[in-house]
């Protein structure tokens, strides 16, 4: 099992660009942050999860920095409870200044606000998300959702017309197949110069089962053959398109098949196996 450090440098050395995922849980932590730019080499790319606070997701009070925390109202749960627009200023503000090493390195990518479930298209939601996306103070906004209503035929339109006005970028999922509301289908569409694809898995089986974890829920290994199906969908959304980037959830471990970051257990992390697949298809040309 590799450090965050060791995960790090290894991303480094076979690829361009990683999602940082940790600050979802957690501020980041501006020497943290300074450790990373440090690490990684010029031209590489950082994008950054957004703290859950900072896309309405229930976070536990202490997540928050110390000195927040009396301001945070608190359900039952410990969860910080419908805090006030003030509160929620001040945590886009120091997750911004904790940014700032990648930021001034030329390192940053774009910041993914990756919106739950329970965020549905309606105007109080649309107002949201221009809200934070000034919040971002300049940088570059990554839009998720995970409700299907937003991507229903009767929203489309206007959703990715908002989206490009805002100068952000829609985050395209490939997930299961399944009609629930918390899974969005595979829409194909650009807001921006840049594509961002987050490839989530398709174990439908897993994906709403009660009582499993991040890592069961995104639990798959993309077979080549799967990855060459998105492909050519992919490659005519990015044709003309500045940036383009294919990220996988590193969630998860699959047996070994011979290929890829095999460790010595006989197991791979999907994620990496799987960029180093599409590398090789991208290289092949099939």
């Amino acid at each position: 099992m590799r450090s965050g450090e060791e995960r790090l440098r290894y991303y480094a050395e076979h690829f361009d660009t990683v999602e940082a995922n940790s600050t979802y849980y957690r501020l980041p932590d501006e020497e943290l942050v300074a450790k990373w730019a440090e690490r990684l080499p010029d031209r590489f790319v950082m994008h950054v999860k957004a703290f859950g606070m900072m896309t309405r997701h229930p976070v536990k009070v202490d997540a928050l920095p110390p000195d927040l925390r009396d301001a945070a109202p608190v359900d039952e749960r410990g969860r910080v409870d419908r805090p006030p627009r003030e509160l929620r200023s001040e945590v886009f503000a120091r997750f911004h200044a904790a940014l700032e090493p990648l930021r001034s390195a030329g390192k940053l990518g774009g910041i993914l606000l990756q919106f739950p479930s329970y965020i549905v298209c309606k105007p109080l939601s649309f107002e949201y998300i221009e809200w934070a996306k000034e919040e971002l103070r300049g940088d570059h906004p990554l839009v998720e959702f995970r409700h299907r209503s937003w991507l229903e035929e009767e929203n489309r339109a206007q959703v990715f017309s908002f989206l490009e006005e805002l100068g952000a970028t829609y985050v395209v999922v490939d997930a299961p197949k399944t009609e629930a509301k918390n899974l969005v289908p595979t829409v194909l569409a650009r807001t921006s110069p840049m594509v961002y694809v987050r490839m989530h898995g398709r174990n439908a089986g897993t994906w709403n089962a009660r009582g499993r974890s991040a890592a069961e829920r995104f639990d798959y290994l993309y077979s080549r053959d799967e990855l060459r199906e998105v492909l050519a969908p992919m490659r005519e959304l990015a044709w003309d398109a500045q940036e383009a980037y294919v990220m996988f959830n590193n969630n998860g471990r699959s047996r070994a098949t011979g290929n890829g970051d095999d460790d010595s257990s006989g197991w791979v992390s999907q994620a990496p196996t799987n960029a180093l697949m599409l590398q090789e298809i991208l290289a092949r040309g099939s």
